[in-house]
């Protein structure tokens, strides 16, 4: 009998070799679509002035600009007639900040920091310069300095001290960049609501100031706050453009859903079709959103909306249907209850607002060794109209009894726009890892505690918010 060639045993091994190769298959996951509202961070409705599990404002009125006056709290985190949510918004005057010159009162911006951390919320925050009323004027340290000149503008309305004068920039600005020196990149605090000049903090009259007013008073939220979001007020091409140009600011409105609230005495100008739709383009704040978060604000509330407006369905529908043309992450209702007769509206509304991830494929090994890099690829939607702007980490993670494997991606899903993604990408197991069946779990986690932080729109997700995809050998 001859001996095999070497060519025959080459070919033999080939063999066990390919056998062995075509063994191995490959696991293709899709996983099924849900379609309940997501609570998920930096998104949806806000509380105003309040916090998840207090009781809403009664009637179409509402209060801001005051210290937060806390209710009592029975551990029910639900909102009646309102959504849930993860962010609170807190709006102070100046006055109750500063009290004496450089005497800041810090205690009452940590209180609600902690408050909401304490109730699965982040804060959105707002200092004023002053109000309308006299209880809401300039801190009176600053009105003995510049005197009783009162609603200096050239219509005599809006501004309650002159911007142009040095103090102003000084002083205000000057509490601005303590206050980012304290709290820029808190974990806690969702954005700054960058606010310069007008009742309210809402910057009318910021397009007469002078370019040297105008970037003392920005830059002293653009030069301070470098980690945490800046959303600047839709107000002028000057303002917005050189807030752009100093930083990726986002966007706000105060108005939205203004059809005609005031058009009999404004010539039938509204802010819905004649300043909102231009200013975004004339502006320059078009494209904003695909690296800042756009937040807007209700004009009156849904009672009033309702009660005094007179809107019908077809008219709130084209309200929200608007926003989502803007890209809306986030929405200020004033802590003002839903009408009943508009939820259904509310929640198709909430499940198109900011982010909303469906992972639509992913596909993986059937068997690894330890050593061995594992590969796989990931097709995501986002259905939503804006990416999410954390630095969330995407996280793979191998699990069976006693052992359990996580592994960090460098997916940056801030990214990931409206519509398709694509993440392909590979992991190394470790050289210890032993034998078994694992689970393979997916999730969008925190940087800091690795805990997953974002629900998916999809089955599967455990009680610690991980997503479990299917199982995989690790030989």
């Amino acid at each position: 009998m001859k001996k095999p060639t070497f060519f025959l045993v080459c070919l033999i091994l080939f063999a066990f070799i390919s056998i062995e190769v075509s063994a191995q298959k490959i696991i293709f996951v899709h996983p099924v679509e849900i379609d309940e509202v997501l609570v998920n961070p930096g998104i949806g409705f806000m509380t105003f002035q309040r916090f998840n599990g207090d009781n809403l404002n009664e009637g179409i009125g509402w209060t801001e600009g005051f210290p937060i006056k806390y209710q009592d709290f029975d551990g029910n985190l639900e909102n009646k007639d309102h959504p849930m949510t993860s962010i609170a918004y807190f709006r102070v005057y100046w006055r109750f900040m500063e009290p004496e010159k450089g005497k800041y009162m810090w205690t009452k911006i940590d209180s609600a920091l902690i408050t909401a951390h304490e109730r699965n919320q982040t804060l959105i925050l707002r200092i004023a310069p002053y109000g309308s009323s006299e209880n809401s004027d300039v801190p009176d340290w600053y009105r003995k300095i510049v005197g009783e000149r009162d609603e200096w503008l050239p219509d005599g309305k809006g501004w309650r001290v002159d911007a142009e004068a040095p103090e102003y920039a000084m002083n205000f600005g000057g509490f601005i960049s303590e206050l980012g020196k304290r709290y820029d990149g808190h974990p806690d605090l969702e954005a700054i609501d960058l606010s310069i000049v007008g009742y309210w903090g809402e910057g009318r009259g910021s397009g007469i100031l002078s370019q040297r007013t105008r970037e003392a008073l920005v830059n002293a939220y653009t030069d301070n706050f470098k980690k945490t979001p800046l959303i600047m007020l839709l107000t002028d091409e000057k303002t917005n453009k050189y807030g752009l140009s100093q930083a990726n600011v986002g966007w706000r409105i105060d108005c939205l859903g203004d059809l005609g609230f005031w058009a009999k005495e404004q010539n039938g100008w509204t802010h819905m079709y004649n300043y909102y739709p231009q200013g975004i383009i004339n502006f320059g704040m078009k494209d904003a959103w695909k690296k800042a978060p756009v937040s807007l604000e209700i004009c009156g509330t849904f009672l009033r909306w309702k009660e005094k407006e007179g809107y019908n369905k077809d008219d709130v529908k084209y309200i929200f249907d608007q926003s989502l043309n803007w890209h809306i992450s986030s929405f200020n209702a004033k802590s003002s209850p839903v009408p009943e007769e508009w939820e259904d509206l509310v929640d198709d509304w909430l499940k198109k607002m900011g982010y909303r991830f469906v992972l639509r494929n992913f596909s993986y090994p059937e068997f690894i060794s330890p050593n061995e890099k594992l590969s796989f690829t990931s097709w995501w939607e986002n259905k939503g109209v804006a990416p999410c702007y954390k630095n969330f980490l995407l996280a793979i993670r191998l699990v069976k009894e006693g052992r359990t494997e996580l592994f960090l991606t460098d997916a940056n899903i801030n990214k990931w726009l409206p519509g398709d993604n694509i993440f392909d990408d590979a992991i190394f197991l470790p050289a210890d890892m032993p034998a078994g069946d694992y689970n393979i779990q997916i999730g969008i986690i925190d940087p800091q505690s690795h805990k997953p932080k974002v629900k998916l729109a999809i089955e599967g997700k455990d009680a610690d918010g991980w997503y479990t995809l299917g199982k995989i050998k690790v030989k």
